[in-house]
C-alpha cells in the first residue's frame, strides 16, 4: 500500500494510505480525544468528541473513522473544535448522574477526565429533566446503572464482536434511548455469560463488578473464621497497574505482603491448583485420547466459557473436561485436605479468591457439585480492582512494601501454572505433562510456541510417542463459536481444544484493571501482561506441574493418583444445560 504525506497541526508525517486521522495524529505525537471509539470493536464515530478540521472536508470530521489523503492538512485543536467538544461534553453531562465523589470509576472515568481537561463543571448551559432508570443488580457478577451511561455503545459492541453473545444493545429511540436487554429483561434473566468484558470497555461508571469487599472484611474480622486467600496467576501482572506500575509488571511479592497486611490468615497461590488441574486434566485427556471417548476434549478452566457452552452449545457439554477450574479446586482442597491437615472444621474456613475474572463470582455460586456437602467451595471472589480498593482504603503503601512469600502448603506453583493466565497457557502446561507421561522421557524444550500469542484462533499438531495430537486454542467466545461450528460441521478434527472466554485469556479478564481507550487503542495490553507471565515462568525453579513437590505430596497423602475415585469426588464437577431466557 502506497504511503501518503499529511500535516497534523503543521507537523509533517508519512503514513500508509487508508490510515485514519486518529492514527496519523498519534504518529505525529498529537493526541485526539475520543469517547466511543475502540479499535477493531466500536468504530462508529458517534460521540463526535474526536472532530477535527481537514482540508477537502465540508465541515469537521470524526478522526477515528475518517481516512487521510495525500497532501491533507489537519487541525485538531482550533477554537471551533474546542467549543464543539465542550458542547458535546455538556450535553452528555446534562443527562448524567453526577455523583463523582462516590462513583467506583472516579479517577479512572474517561468522561470525568475529558470534563476536567476542557474545564466543564456542573453549571453547564443545558438543563432539563434527567431520565431515571433503576440500577440492575440481577446478575451475579455486576450491576448496570443507565443513569451514568453515555450511549457510546462500546459495551454492546464488545458483547457482539468479541463475545458473540449480543444480550445488550440500544433500546427505544431519541431521548429515551438506553442500553438494555431484549424486551427490557434484567441482565440476570438473559444469556449473559458473566465475562465482564463490557465493564472493562465502559468509559464511565455505568457498568461495574458486584463489590464483595465488605463481605471479605467482615469475615476477616470474625474471630471464629479462618480466612484464607488465593490469587490467580494473572493477578500478579495486573495489580501493579492500579498503583502506577507499567503494564505487565510482576508484583507477586508486594501483593502477598499486602494481603497479609489486610489480615488474611493464610495467603496461597492459585498456581498450585493450576498444577493440580493439569495433573487431572492431562491424565483425563490421555484416557479419552486412548479410548477415543468424547473427543475433542475441551478445557474447563474459564467459567465464562463454561456458561457460554451450557447456554449456546449444550451439545458440546460431554466434550468438556470434568475438572473444576483452579479456583474451584483450591476451594475444594482447602475444605478437605487442608482442613484435615490443620485440624480445622471446614465450616470455619472462609475461602476468598482474587481473580482477574468476573465470571468467577458466578462460578463460586455453583453449588451443584461442591467438595463438602452444604458448604460452597469458594465463599467470596474479589476482582483485581476490588483488591486494589481494599489495599488503598486500608492505607497500605503498596509501592513501598517488601516482597513476601506465599504460605505452605499451597505456596509453590510451577511455571506451567503461571502461564494459565495467557491464552494457550493451559494447553502448553498440559502438553508439558502429557508428553512426559506418554513418552516416559524428559521434555527438553518446554516452550510450545505455536499455541502462544494473542491471535483469536491458533492450531498446532504434535506427535508424541507416535500419537498425532491435533490441538486448537481460542479466546473470546466469538472465536469459540467459530471453532465449535467448524467441529460440528466436520470441517475440523481436533483432539484437544483450549477455550478462554476473554480475548487474550485471563490477562484480559473482566476483573482486571481498566485501561482507557487512549491506551487500549495503541497498546496491546493483553500481550504486555502475557509477557510478564512468560517471564515469571522462565524464572521459576519448577516449570512442569507434575514436578511440583507439593503436588507430589498431596497425591501421596490424599488423592493417591490423578483421576482416582477421591480425586473425582473432590476435584471434578458436572455441567447443566441453561436457558437463554
Amino acid at each position: 500500500m502506497a504511503d501518503v504525506n499529511v500535516k497534523i497541526n503543521g507537523i509533517s508525517v508519512t503514513v500508509p494510505a487508508g490510515t485514519t486521522i486518529l492514527d496519523a495524529a498519534r504518529k505525529a505525537g498529537v493526541n485526539i480525544p475520543t469517547l466511543c471509539y475502540l479499535r477493531d470493536v466500536n468504530e462508529i464515530g458517534a460521540c463526535r468528541i474526536c472532530l477535527v478540521e481537514a482540508t477537502g472536508a465540508r465541515g469537521p470530521v470524526p478522526a477515528c473513522v475518517a481516512k487521510v489523503s495525500d497532501g491533507m492538512e489537519v487541525k485538531t485543536n482550533t477554537p471551533k473544535l474546542v467549543a464543539a467538544r465542550k458542547m458535546n461534553l455538556e450535553l452528555l453531562l446534562s443527562n448524567h448522574k453526577k455523583e463523582c465523589l462516590s462513583c467506583v470509576r472516579s479517577g479512572s472515568c474517561e468522561l470525568q477526565a475529558l470534563c476536567h481537561e476542557y474545564g466543564i463543571d456542573d453549571e453547564n448551559a443545558f438543563k432539563g429533566v434527567r431520565n431515571h432508570y433503576e440500577i440492575d443488580r440481577s446478575a451475579s457478577h455486576m450491576y448496570r446503572d443507565n443513569e451514568k451511561c453515555i450511549l457510546c455503545r462500546r459495551c454492546s459492541a464488545v458483547c457482539t464482536v468479541n463475545q458473540a453473545v449480543s444480550v445488550i444493545g440500544a433500546n427505544a429511540r431519541g431521548f429515551d434511548t438506553h442500553i438494555g436487554c431484549a424486551f427490557e429483561k434484567d441482565l440476570g434473566d438473559v444469556g449473559c455469560i458473566s465475562c465482564g468484558q463490557c465493564i472493562t470497555v465502559c468509559p464511565t461508571g455505568a457498568l461495574s463488578e458486584r463489590d464483595d469487599t465488605q463481605k471479605v472484611v467482615d469475615a476477616i474480622q470474625n474471630p471464629d473464621m479462618h480466612v484464607v486467600v488465593q490469587t490467580a496467576p494473572s493477578v500478579r501482572v495486573g495489580l501493579g497497574e492500579e498503583f502506577g506500575y507499567p503494564i505487565g509488571s510482576i508484583v507477586t511479592g508486594k501483593m502477598v505482603t499486602a494481603l497479609r497486611a489486610l489480615g488474611f490468615d493464610k495467603v496461597f497461590d492459585t498456581n498450585f491448583t493450576a498444577d493440580l488441574t493439569i495433573m487431572e486434566e492431562a491424565h483425563e485427556f490421555i484416557g479419552r485420547y486412548v479410548n477415543k471417548d468424547h473427543l475433542p476434549m475441551i478445557t474447563s478452566c474459564s467459567p465464562g466459557w463454561i456458561k457460554f457452552c451450557e447456554t449456546y452449545y449444550p451439545d458440546f457439554i460431554p466434550n468438556l473436561s470434568s475438572c473444576k477450574s483452579p479456583q474451584g479446586m483450591f476451594g475444594a482442597v482447602a475444605k478437605t485436605y487442608y482442613a484435615e491437615k490443620m485440624g480445622i472444621d471446614p465450616k470455619n474456613i472462609y475461602v476468598v479468591s482474587v481473580m482477574p475474572c468476573t465470571a468467577k463470582k458466578f462460578e463460586a455460586e455453583r453449588l451443584d457439585h461442591t467438595a463438602v456437602k452444604g458448604l460452597a467451595d469458594i465463599d467470596a471472589v474479589l476482582t483485581v480492582r476490588e483488591l486494589a480498593r481494599m489495599i488503598k482504603k486500608a492505607g497500605i503503601l503498596f509501592n513501598e512494601l517488601p516482597d513476601g512469600e506465599f504460605d505452605a502448603p499451597f505456596g509453590l506453583g510451577s511455571g506451567a501454572g503461571t502461564i494459565f493466565g495467557a491464552t494457550g497457557g493451559v494447553m502448553e502446561a498440559a502438553l508439558r505433562t502429557a508428553y512426559e507421561v506418554l513418552t516416559g522421557e524428559e521434555l527438553k524444550n518446554l516452550d510450545f510456541v505455536d499455541v502462544r500469542g494473542t491471535s483469536g484462533i491458533k492450531e498446532a499438531t504434535y506427535t508424541i510417542a507416535g500419537n498425532v495430537i491435533r490441538v486448537a486454542v481460542c479466546s473470546g467466545t466469538a472465536n469459540a463459536k467459530k471453532v465449535l461450528e467448524m467441529v460440528r460441521n466436520g470441517e475440523k478434527d481436533y483432539d484437544f481444544i483450549e477455550v478462554m472466554a476473554c480475548p487474550g485469556g485471563c490477562v484480559n479478564g473482566g476483573g482486571q484493571p481498566i485501561q482507557p481507550a487512549s491506551v487500549r487503542n495503541f497498546v496491546d495490553v493483553r500481550a504486555e501482561r502475557a509477557k510478564g507471565l512468560y517471564q515469571d515462568d522462565l524464572s521459576l525453579p519448577v516449570r512442569k506441574s507434575h514436578e511440583n513437590p507439593d503436588i507430589k505430596e498431596i497425591y501421596a497423602e490424599y488423592f493417591g493418583e490423578p483421576n482416582s475415585h477421591r480425586a473425582h469426588e473432590v476435584l471434578h464437577t458436572a455441567y447443566t444445560v441453561r436457558k437463554k431466557y
